[in-house]
């Protein structure tokens, strides 16, 4: 098989996988399973978050990568008489984009399919159907006559339930779409990334982090670089592009295919300047293609990690995603290949003394 087929079969497992904050188990066991060759070490901290550490040629400073394991979902609330599934967001949804999406419940038994549904429109008064449905009001059909049948399936209150898509690439093959690339193809660039590392010497200890529960609230960063104590970090993530009808340069500046983000501000973290500079330098040096961009709604893993232990610099390393936050997102292969281009280099750049310029005020 050659390398475009293992790195699609790779963004086809990690991006099928289910995996809603809390439940991260299985994308966890598909990351282990690809970045265990490459590591000396893995482990896991006590919240789940994966940790791939590779030792590199002398006792130089240790290097954080992470990618978050979870993606947006649902979570069963109740079960009502008639077998409908009352349910809870679980990271951040806009009730638009949810109605009539084929949903995938996680039980104990196995898997069971539903759709989330809500009143047709036919018997909604003119302004009612002029308002997004409330996401209150939605429910999710999972085909049960009554609420006995729906546990007879096996559902329970605090099942996971996860958006269902399947990996796809487009008639355009640079273009691929999937649920869940944010943040599994953070996870894909951490696994390539350490791949590449195997047969390069350095003096850095590399960790390779699949976080979890970053959705709701960056918890897995947090706990992930209290047990690590980087001395850098990256947060390597999905972010906004500004190439799609009605968005315009004031909202987003980035395009697909154009290189990497270099996120320097987001509502969590303003990127280390001494960092930063390095990344740019970094990039322009091995004539990485990369956008300058800004996530003024949004934030990433390095918000919890810079400011661990007595500070971490950090910056965060993002792939223009069209379409976040629903059941299926859009990126571009060269961005991804271009962002592993780019943190090899950073890697292959730092040493101690590198880390003490990046560092000193």
């Amino acid at each position: 098989m050659n390398k475009l087929d293992e790195t699609l079969t790779m963004l086809k497992e990690l991006t099928d996988a289910k995996g809603i904050p809390g439940d991260e188990s299985e994308p966890r066991e598909v990351m282990r399973k690809y970045i265990e060759p490459y590591a000396d070490e893995v482990y896991c901290d006590n919240l789940g978050s994966l940790i791939a550490k590779k030792e590199g040629s002398k006792n130089g400073p240790c290097i954080m990568m992470a990618g978050h394991l979870d993606e947006v979902g649902f979570m069963v609330t109740r079960i009502d008489d008639k077998g409908f599934l009352r349910f809870q967001t679980v990271g951040g949804w806009w009730g638009q984009v949810m109605l009539a999406q084929r949903v995938t419940v996680k039980t104990k038994k196995g898997n069971v399919v539903g759709v989330i549904g809500s009143k047709p429109p036919h018997i909604l008064s003119p302004e009612a159907r002029k308002k997004p449905m409330p996401i209150k009001d939605m429910y999710i059909d999972i085909g049960a006559g009554s609420k006995d049948e729906a546990m007879g399936f096996g559902v329970r209150p605090g099942d996971s339930v996860i958006p269902y898509f399947d990996f796809t690439v487009m008639s355009n093959p640079k273009m691929l779409l999937a649920k869940a690339f944010d943040n599994r193809i953070g996870c894909a660039i951490v696994i390539d990334t350490m791949r590449q590392l195997k047969k390069i010497k350095h003096p850095n200890t590399v960790y390779g982090v699949g976080t979890v529960q970053e959705e709701v609230g960056l918890r897995g960063a947090k706990t992930a670089a209290n047990l690590i104590n980087p001395d850098i970090a990256f947060a390597i993530d999905t972010g906004i592009p500004g190439d799609t009808p009605g968005v315009t340069d004031r909202d987003a500046l980035s395009v697909l295919g154009e290189g990497p983000q270099i996120i320097i501000y987001d509502a969590r973290t303003i990127a280390h300047r001494g960092l930063r500079d390095f990344v740019l330098e970094t990039a322009e040096k091995n004539n990485i293609p990369y956008q300058i961009d800004t996530t003024a709604g949004g934030g990433t893993d390095a918000g919890n990690i810079h400011i661990s232990h007595d500070g971490v610099p950090a910056v965060s390393i993002t792939i223009a995603t069209r379409y976040l936050h629903t059941h299926a997102s859009m990126i571009h292969r060269d961005d991804y290949e271009n962002a592993v281009r780019l943190m090899v280099e950073i890697i292959k750049g730092l040493d101690q003394k590198q880390v003490e310029k990046i560092i000193q005020c």
